[in-house]
C-alpha cells in the first residue's frame, strides 16, 4: 500500500527529488504523478530522495533551481546524501527586470493597524527605548563592564539569572565531603525565578553594555566599518542615546564615528556622551564622568513615551540560523508572506546572508528595480565568493554539520530555501555592510551567513524587529532589537520552549497554511513592537553583538 501522500512533498513542479516530511523506511511504497515505486534506502525526515534513476553528473533541482550535481549514480527511490551529491549552481548575468509580484489578499486588513512606538526626530519609530554604552576599541571593554556592574542592578536593568540556589547546593555538598560522582548524580533544587529590581526609569527598556574585539590592530577598513556599524546603532530608532568610551590612539577614531553618524542622520540630536581616556587621565576620572553624563542622558531619554505609529514604520530583519530541511517549506516562506504584507503597507524588510543566496542570484538580480541595483548585487556576490575561494573556501562550504545532518547538504539547497524569507516583492535597494536602509520595500544587505554577525548587521542597518527562523534551535538575540525565534518544526519547538517563540511546524503537519501562520506571526510582531510582549531572547538578556570583519565569514 502506498505511503500517505502527506509524508513527502515536491516543492516545485520542476524538481526531480522529493522531500520526506517524516522518517521513511526502505521499502516504503511511493506514489507520485501516477508512478509507483519503492524506496531503496531509508530516508530521514527533512532529507530528499530521487524519483528516477540518476547518473553521475546529472543535475538535481529543488525550488525550481539547480541545487547540486550527482557525484555517483543513484537508483530510483534512493536517498540524496553527501555521498552522491555535490554542490552546483547556475551562473547568472544581467537580464531583464522581473518586478511583478503577489500582493497578499490580507494586506488590506492591516492597512489601518498601528503599533505603539517611540517617535524619533528623524521620522523613524522605535520598538524599544534603550541607552547604549559602547567602546570604540577593545581596550575599553573592561571599563564598559565596570559601568555595567555599577549601573545595571542599581537602576533595575539587571537580568535575574536565578541559579544561585543550585550553586549553594554544590558548595554545600563539597563542604560535606561528597564525592565527584555523588555531586554529578545529585538532583539540584531549582531556584525560584529571581525578581528584577524595580526600574528607576520606567520609559527606558534597558541600558545595553556592548563589548567587541575590534577598533585597532586590524585593517583600517575594518575599523571604519566598525564605526559605521556603531553609528547605525547610535542612530537606530530603538536607541534614545549613547555613551561611547575611547582610548584615544586607536584606528577607530571618534571623528570617524561622528562622520558616520552624520551620514545616517545629518540632523542628529540624540544625547551622545563621548569620552577619551587618554585625555581624561585616570580611570576614575573617565568612569566618574561617564556615570554622571550617562545618568543625565537617562533622565532625558526617560521623557519619551510610546505613541501610535503605522506599520509602515516597521523595518524587519529576516534571518535564519541552525536551519534544517524544513526551513524552506515552513518558516522561511511564512516570513516571505509576512514580508510581502509589510512591503505592501509601505514598510521595510532586510534580506541578508549573501553566502545563502548562492544559486538564486539570477532570480534576485532580476527582481532588482533597476539595472544599477542588479549590477551591484551581482558584483557583491562575485567579489565575496572570489575572496572566499582565494582563502581556500567558497560559498559551497557554508552549510554547517548541523545543516547537513538535517537535510541541507549543499549550499544551493540551503540558499534556495533561505531566499524564501524575501517573499516575492521587487528588490528596491542593494546595500553593502554597514549601510543604512533608506528605501521602503525589500532591501538586500551584504552580510556573512554567520547568523549573529548577520543579525548584528541587520540591526545596524535599521531593523527594529528581527524574525529569526531555526530548525535546530538557537538562543540568538540582539542588544537593542527584539529577535523573535520561529521554529520550522514542532519537535524543536517542544524541545526548546525557553528560547523559541513561534512554531511553524504546524505547516508541516497540515494544521495551518503559510498564509495563516504569517498573519498569526504579524499579530505577534505588532504586540512585540508595542512593548506588550517580550520574545524569549529579550527575557533572557541574550544580547549577541559580533561586528563583521570583512575577511571571509561564511
Amino acid at each position: 500500500m502506498p505511503a500517505n501522500k502527506h509524508t513527502y512533498l515536491q516543492i516545485h513542479p520542476a524538481d526531480n527529488v522529493l522531500v520526506a516530511l517524516t522518517d521513511l523506511n526502505a521499502g516504503t511504497v511511493i506514489e507520485f504523478n501516477g508512478d509507483i515505486f519503492t524506496l531503496t534506502t531509508p530516508v530521514a525526515a527533512k532529507h530528499k530522495f530521487t524519483i528516477a534513476a540518476m547518473q553521475s553528473g546529472e543535475d538535481v533541482h529543488m525550488y525550481g533551481v539547480l541545487v547540486g550535481r550527482m557525484s555517483k549514480p543513484a537508483q530510483k527511490g534512493e536517498a540524496i546524501t553527501t555521498e552522491n551529491l555535490q554542490h552546483a549552481s547556475d551562473d547568472f548575468k544581467l537580464s531583464s527586470r522581473k518586478t511583478k509580484w503577489h500582493v497578499p489578499d490580507v494586506a488590506a486588513s492591516y492597512r489601518d493597524k498601528t503599533f505603539m512606538g517611540f517617535h524619533r526626530a528623524d521620522g523613524s519609530v522605535g520598538t524599544g527605548n534603550y541607552w547604549l554604552v559602547i567602546p570604540l576599541v577593545f581596550c575599553e571593554n573592561r571599563n564598559i563592564n565596570v559601568l555595567r556592574d555599577a549601573l545595571s542592578a542599581k537602576l533595575g536593568f539587571a537580568k535575574p539569572r536565578g541559579y544561585e540556589t543550585e550553586v549553594d547546593s554544590l558548595v554545600q555538598m563539597y563542604k560535606e565531603g561528597k564525592t565527584t560522582q555523588e555531586i554529578l548524580q545529585a538532583d539540584l533544587e531549582l531556584s525560584p525565578e529571581a525578581q528584577a529590581t524595580s526600574k528607576l526609569f520606567e520609559n527606558i527598556d534597558g541600558i545595553k553594555f556592548i563589548n567587541h574585539d575590534m577598533g585597532c590592530g586590524g585593517t583600517r577598513t575594518d575599523s571604519e566599518a566598525l564605526c559605521g556599524l556603531l553609528a547605525g546603532y547610535i542612530t537606530h530608532p530603538n536607541v534614545a542615546g549613547a555613551t561611547v568610551l575611547s582610548l584615544g590612539c586607536q584606528h577607530a577614531q571618534g571623528s570617524i564615528l561622528q562622520d558616520e553618524i552624520r551620514k545616517r542622520d545629518a540632523n542628529f540630536s540624540k544625547p551622545l556622551v563621548m569620552l577619551e581616556q587618554q585625555k581624561l587621565g585616570t580611570e576614575s576620572n573617565l568612569l566618574h564622568e561617564a556615570l554622571k553624563q550617562t545618568f543625565a542622558g537617562l533622565i532625558e531619554a526617560n521623557k519619551q513615551t510610546r505613541q501610535p505609529a503605522p506599520l509602515s514604520k516597521l523595518c524587519i530583519g529576516l534571518e535564519c540560523g541552525g536551519s534544517d530541511g524544513f526551513s524552506g517549506i515552513s518558516a522561511n516562506p511564512t516570513l516571505g508572506y509576512l514580508s510581502d504584507i509589510l512591503v505592501s503597507l509601505g514598510g521595510s524588510v532586510i534580506l541578508a546572508e549573501f553566502p545563502e543566496l548562492c544559486g538564486v542570484e539570477q532570480e534576485m538580480s532580476d527582481r532588482c528595480v533597476t539595472e544599477q541595483e542588479a549590477q551591484r548585487f551581482m558584483h557583491l556576490m562575485r567579489t565575496y565568493n572570489a575572496k572566499a575561494e582565494a582563502d581556500g573556501s567558497g560559498f559551497y562550504a557554508n552549510p554547517s554539520p548541523g545543516n547537513i545532518r538535517d537535510g541541507l547538504i549543499t549550499d544551493a539547497i540551503k540558499s534556495a530555501g533561505a531566499a524564501k524569507k524575501g517573499g516575492t516583492s521587487p528588490v528596491m535597494a542593494v546595500l553593502d555592510y554597514p549601510e543604512k536602509v533608506t528605501q521602503p520595500g525589500l532591501n538586500l544587505l551584504c552580510t556573512p551567513g554567520s547568523d549573529v554577525e548577520s543579525t548584528t548587521a541587520e540591526v545596524g542597518s535599521g531593523a527594529n524587529v528581527v524574525l529569526f527562523t531555526t530548525g535546530l534551535g538557537t538562543p540568538t538575540g540582539n542588544p537593542v532589537a527584539p529577535v523573535i525565534k520561529i521554529a520550522t518544526n514542532t519537535a524543536v519547538f517542544n524541545r526548546m520552549p525557553d528560547i523559541l517563540d513561534i512554531n511553524c511546524g504546524t505547516i508541516i503537519e497540515g494544521e495551518e497554511t503559510i498564509e495563516q501562520a504569517a498573519t498569526r506571526m504579524l499579530d505577534y510582531v505588532i504586540e512585540v513592537a508595542s512593548g506588550l510582549k517580550q520574545p524569549k531572547a529579550v527575557k533572557l538578556g541574550q544580547d549577541d553583538f559580533i561586528p563583521w570583519k570583512r575577511g571571509v565569514s561564511l
